[in-house]
């Protein structure tokens, strides 16, 4: 490659991000190194520790990436004119619609962070923890308006909301549930009736 067709930095680094998605979703993230890594990614080993201090610096970034773009969509819907239930329903087509566009990507996430309990998924607490905050005040708006019954915390309800997304699309990853365009989008309506049917006023 030549000095006038080198890759610009923010694309390199691109590069090796989306050549961690696949290693990680193929092999796991604690089974791999930064060489296959590299390797995915058709670039130098020494080139990756160049914009990350390490591996788990790669995951911390794709998760943050993607978690922080969820949270501010979660807040951009609970700003519109909605009805609660509407507004959940959009939140839970932005998460199918994700996996539906980036299944590798959403597979590294549950697998290996928001279901890992004693690592990443502990190191990121405070992040998860404010997508079920905020979850949690669209549900207590929808109480205090009397379109949900107040029978459940809005905190717990907004847990078992985002718990039935994940474990569909665990569903999904592992091969226990149909895929296709049919199939993503009716899982949005049936996350919708089983979780908040049940507070239905």
């Amino acid at each position: 490659m030549t000095a006038t067709t080198r890759v610009p930095a923010a694309d390199r680094r691109r590069q090796i991000l989306d050549a961690a998605v696949r290693v990680f979703a193929r092999q796991g993230f604690h089974t791999c190194r930064v060489s296959d890594i590299a390797d995915e990614a058709g670039v130098a080993y020494g080139l990756v520790y160049h914009y990350f201090r390490s591996k788990d610096e790669v995951l911390d970034t794709l998760f943050l990436e993607r978690w922080n773009v969820m949270v501010a969509l979660i807040g951009q819907v609970d700003e519109q004119d909605l009805p609660a239930r509407d507004k959940l329903y959009a939140i839970a087509s932005f998460i199918v619609d994700s996996y539906r566009r980036d299944p590798e990507l959403m597979k590294v996430i549950i697998v290996e962070v928001t279901r890992a309990a004693n690592s990443f998924g502990r190191t990121h607490l405070d992040q998860i923890r404010l997508a079920y905050d905020r979850i949690a005040v669209i549900v207590e708006k929808g109480m205090a308006s009397g379109e949900f019954r107040d029978v459940v915390t809005p905190q717990f309800a907004a847990m078992a909301f985002y718990g039935a997304i994940e474990q569909v699309l665990t569903g999904w990853i592992f091969g226990m549930l149909p895929t296709g365009d049919e199939e993503y989008e009716r899982a949005k309506g049936f996350v919708i009736e089983t979780i908040f049917g049940g507070l239905a006023a």
